[in-house]
């Protein structure tokens, strides 16, 4: 006969079973993914392109959240410092990543350690672009031209200290261009001055930049890539035009708080390493003028690995150009 001692007892180590279950039950309830940029951009599109996948693949709603500020600053600091639960990630991009660290004297979070990379989504290059009745052909034209003109040429990017910044600063330092910055608030916001014919050149995202061409009303003169870009094949690499090995661009891919459970980092891998597979996503990734991410890249331990290495990149050129933003 079974006393009234092991009735309780059992009844305790069902619940503790069962409590148990519930824990590992994730996701139990909605996803919050960030983008700490405002919508339109290169992230925010991403995020709208990830947000049914992942809802189809975890079982629970997904809710894109914009939250701009500070360089991407003011979304990161919010994932930085949410409960490491797995329901409150970020849209991670070069900027909150890969050069806020850098550049910004007073950052709210550490972008090395109050992060977990899960995977990253795509990669867009950078590249080099010049009025579409412009005489300059090549890369060589541009740096030559630019040299015989005192002032040198003014050259549009999405801002100081944006990934684009950076990598103009890089390119001149490989080159020799006499370059005149000229900063903006974002890379779209300075298309307006670029067709009006008021900016001579840009240094921006290959995907700001391929409609402009495509429409004639830009032209593209090198991409920033180790390989030419399926969405324009004619248009030859920084490397092919005697700037050799110079590749930049900036990222996008997913990231959650540090200290998220494994159970949690396992399936969200396992559901981006899944959809940057498929064959629809990379097409609308090389449609929009990116390239899906790697296999390789789309892991958490890939894309720690590649966000440690332009953090260092970021570092060594923000500090050769003097970038600093206080």
């Amino acid at each position: 006969m079974t006393s009234r001692r092991q009735v309780l007892a059992l009844s305790a180590a069902l619940l503790a079973s069962g409590k148990a279950v519930a824990q590992a039950a994730w996701p139990d309830r909605p996803i919050r993914v960030i983008v700490p940029f405002a919508a339109g951009g290169n992230a925010d599109t991403i995020a709208r392109l990830l947000q049914p996948r992942l809802q189809e693949k975890l079982g629970q709603p997904v809710v894109v959240e914009n939250r701009p500020g500070a360089g991407g600053g003011v979304g990161a600091d919010a994932v930085a410092h949410a409960r490491p639960d797995g329901y409150t990630l970020l849209i991670g991009s070069n900027g909150p990543l890969s050069v806020n660290p850098v550049v910004q004297a007073h950052l709210p979070y550490d972008a090395a350690k109050d992060f977990a990379p899960i995977a990253m989504a795509m990669q867009v290059p950078h590249c080099l672009v010049v009025q579409p009745n412009a005489p300059y052909r090549t890369v060589s034209d541009v740096v030559e031209a630019s040299k015989r003109t005192p002032d040198g040429f003014g050259i549009g990017t999405a801002g100081v200290a944006s990934a684009t910044h950076l990598s103009l600063e890089a390119f001149k330092a490989r080159t020799g261009a006499n370059l005149l910055h000229i900063p903006y608030r974002g890379g779209g916001a300075a298309i307006p001055d670029f067709i009006a014919g008021n900016l001579p050149m840009l240094f921006t995202e290959f995907s700001t930049a391929l409609p402009l061409h495509n429409d004639g009303k830009a032209r593209i003169v090198a991409v920033a890539s180790a390989e030419r870009l399926a969405a324009l094949p004619d248009v030859p690499t920084m490397s092919e035009q005697g700037v050799e090995g110079f590749t930049a661009g900036s990222y996008v891919g997913l990231v959650a708080t540090a200290g998220t459970p494994p159970e949690a980092m396992r399936k969200l891998g396992d559901a981006m390493a899944a959809i940057v597979r498929e064959p629809e996503f990379r097409r609308r990734m090389e449609a929009m003028g990116g390239e899906a991410a790697s296999a390789a890249l789309a892991t958490p331990d890939g894309f720690a690995s590649y966000i440690a290495a332009d953090l260092a990149g970021s570092r060594v050129i923000a500090r050769s150009a003097n970038i600093r933003v206080e």
